[in-house]
């Protein structure tokens, strides 16, 4: 009978309780980190705060030979800078940099406001119509256009390349550095852009279906995760029933839920840390990779200079689900602790042997 019940037991734990337990704390502690208000709004404020320059230095150290070996996008690069008009100009001259540091960040900062309990959720718009208006901006043509006048003549293979080229399915990365006769190379260009602002909608809006929500105590960021919380009930109800058939007696139960908590949050917290280190190695050391995977020489090199803003955002994404892990691991120790001190079944006395019949005396012989 106690095999049967520990194998009920078991099938409960590891069929239902552990993979729920580990999906659970993956999704917790993502939730925790994208509803955060660091990561939602403070980070892209302070991207966007950073953009002018950090292209402006991009720009120049991609002029370097020895940045960008290669010889086509080095071309491209050269003829830009050619039309004297830097990114922090193109930027401001097609009011770009007015949208983004002001209609935008504006709208971030309420997001956080809403995030921090600091106001009531409502819908909260981003009007993306100022984006479209920068890049159809007779700047941007111009700049283009100076940029392709700045360009080496084609010869045969390369009027050729651009004539397999359209703006529908165009990769920046096979554009011939060189220009065509006529206005092929702009037509290809402007064709490919019409179709990228097609695919944008004019508004994007935050929190849609909230505004009849009332206003939460503690924000709605820290509101939502503590609900969030409440997700770790359906392991445990699978793991606790399994282990109170596994074994009844308190050190049993504890032994059997603390070990089978630590069985679901190890794997959990171990995942979480590698693909943490991995992602910060691929952006620290891993450049190479990129390069030999199908990827520009160019993302590379612009990932390696900016660096610095996706690894905020790989910590800001996975150190929740790392902490999350790593207080279940704590929750499954301590029942274990708790498991060494609990009394165990009680055994059961030994029966005791029946005590033999009395044996009847013999009669006394009668007395003369």
């Amino acid at each position: 009978m106690d095999v049967t019940r520990k194998i009920i037991g078991a099938i409960l734990i590891a069929f239902f309780g552990l993979p729920l337990l580990f999906g659970i704390t993956w999704a917790v502690g993502l939730i925790r980190a994208t509803l955060s208000p660091e990561f939602m709004t403070d980070l892209p404020r302070k991207i966007i705060a950073e953009l002018p320059r950090t292209a402006d230095d991009f720009f120049q150290a991609a002029l370097d030979e020895r940045s960008i070996s290669d010889v086509n996008t080095r071309i491209w690069f050269q003829a830009a800078a050619k039309t004297g008009i830097s990114p922090r100009d193109l930027l401001e001259r097609t009011g770009l940099q007015a949208w983004l540091g002001g209609e935008l960040s504006e709208s971030l900062r309420q997001v956080g406001m809403v995030l921090r309990g600091e106001r009531r959720a409502a819908p909260i718009a981003i009007d993306v119509r100022p984006l479209k208006a920068a890049l159809l901006h007779p700047e941007f043509d111009r700049f283009l256009e100076a940029t392709l006048a700045n360009l080496p003549a084609c010869d045969d293979a390369g009027r050729r390349a651009w004539a397999g080229l359209d703006g529908r399915s165009l990769d920046l990365r096979d554009l011939p550095a060189c220009r065509p006769e006529g206005t092929a190379a702009r037509d290809i260009l402007l064709a490919a852009r019409t179709r990228a602002l097609r695919g944008m909608k004019d508004q994007v809006e935050i929190f849609e279906g909230v505004s009849r929500l009332p206003r939460l105590p503690f924000g709605f960021s820290r509101t939502i995760t503590f609900l969030s919380y409440f997700l770790f009930l359906l392991p445990a109800a699978f793991i606790f029933l399994g282990a109170a058939i596994a074994d009844s007696s308190p050190r049993g139960f504890l032994r059997w839920s603390g070990g089978s908590i630590l069985a679901g949050g190890i794997p959990a917290l171990v995942l979480a840390l590698a693909a943490k280190s991995a992602a910060l190695w691929a952006l620290r050391d891993g450049g190479w990779w990129w390069g030999r995977h199908g990827n520009s020489e160019l993302g590379a090199y612009m990932l390696e200079r900016m660096r610095s803003i996706p690894e905020s955002v790989v910590g800001q994404l996975l150190s929740p689900v790392v902490a999350a892990a790593a207080v279940i691991c704590v929750v499954g120790i301590v029942l274990l602790a708790l498991a060494a001190t609990a009394r165990g079944k009680t055994p059961k006395a030994p029966a005791r042997p029946a005590a033999a019949p009395p044996v009847p005396s013999a009669p006394l012989p009668p007395q003369a």
